[in-house]
């Protein structure tokens, strides 16, 4: 979403993880993405390409909050660690999807709280941290979206469904076949 919003032109390559290509592990050897290759360096953290990208472009300032920001720290170190063992708790035994849930909910009401002040996370307009944070509550809200919508969080679901119908996203989220050695890759938001 943000290469999108800075208006970067980029190759796409869109991969499997369960059948990760060599050249992509070669590029960043940790085996996850984003990976983005530029001229001179690899870009291998989410929040890193973000910041590379508003350094591009940034017309709207969403860039201008302070960088780290507690919100997205606690997103990447609390939600996201109770996020994949709500969505796959039969992985992890050690405790009930219920409890896990409950966890995920800590986050998730803290959430609410900061939605009630005002329509984004940051305040009345959009900002790095909302782009930061949303992938991770779309996750959580679509692996049960029936209970997604009976929870007591209208000001989160309300903010999930502005950037679920935003022009952003559905830029990026397009469907793609994966990418395989030799074939060509995605152009996207060429300039």
């Amino acid at each position: 979403m943000a290469l999108a919003y800075a208006n970067v032109s980029y190759e796409l390559r869109e991969v499997e993880l369960k059948h990760k290509p060599a050249a992509m592990l070669e590029l960043s050897p940790k085996g996850t993405v984003p990976v983005l290759q530029l001229n001179d360096q690899v870009i291998d953290e989410s929040l890193d390409v973000m910041a590379w990208a508003f350094e591009q472009s940034d017309p709207d300032s969403l860039f201008e909050s302070s960088f780290p920001h507690s919100l997205v720290e606690r997103n990447d170190n609390y939600f996201k660690h109770h996020l994949d063992r709500y969505k796959y708790f039969e992985r992890y035994p050690e405790q009930t999807q219920k409890v896990y849930l409950e966890q995920c909910m800590v986050f998730l009401r803290e959430l609410e709280s900061t939605l009630s002040e005002s329509k984004y996370l940051l305040g009345e307009k959009m900002a790095w941290v909302d782009i930061a944070i949303f992938p991770f509550i779309r996750q959580f809200a679509f692996s049960d979206k029936v209970m997604f919508d009976s929870l007591p969080l209208p000001k989160v679901q309300c903010w999930l469904a502005v950037f679920l119908e935003s022009e952003l996203f559905t830029q990026v989220m397009k469907k793609y076949p994966p990418w395989r050695i030799g074939q060509k890759p995605l152009t996207e938001n060429a300039s």
